[in-house]
């Protein structure tokens, strides 16, 4: 990423406690960045068309998607992502509690970049998004627009 413009990050979950957790953890990071969360998928498929509240939302450079989630799952949301030409490039990380092998299949038959199980342990989870961070808005090379 450029050190010009801040990385804009969607963290699509239901957990509000694991969106703090993400928010602080990738808060002090290398590479600025911005965090926007969506609560379930209908909220993240909102804010990805621009619709109310979210009009004025910015293409984001990076997804975290949780599976496990209220109105639209994340499979429904990745696979909407993936099969849309002005999104299916934003890399998309599917950060989830499911170790189900079906769920790893699905999401990965479906383009997930990556398939992460939240570990159980803060302080893993938070080495987790280190990982995340310095990976996908440092070592990575992610198209723009």
């Amino acid at each position: 990423m450029s050190g010009l413009q801040p990385c804009e990050i969607l963290v699509v979950d239901d957990n509000p406690g694991d969106v703090r957790l993400i928010q602080e953890s990738l808060k002090d990071g290398r590479v600025p960045n911005r965090i926007h969360a969506a609560r379930d998928g209908e909220e993240a498929l909102a804010f990805l068309r621009r619709q109310a509240p979210f009009e004025s939302a910015p293409r984001p450079d990076l997804i975290l998607l949780d599976l496990n989630m209220p109105k639209v799952g994340g499979l429904e949301v990745l696979r909407a992502i993936k099969a849309s030409p002005e999104w299916k490039t934003i890399p998309t990380v599917i950060l989830t509690t499911s170790m189900g092998n079906g769920d790893i299949k699905g999401c990965y038959e479906a383009q997930a970049n990556a398939y992460l199980v939240k570990p159980t342990d803060l302080g893993t989870f938070s080495e987790m998004l280190s990982s995340i961070q310095s990976f996908w808005l440092t070592l990575a090379t992610l198209p723009v627009g």
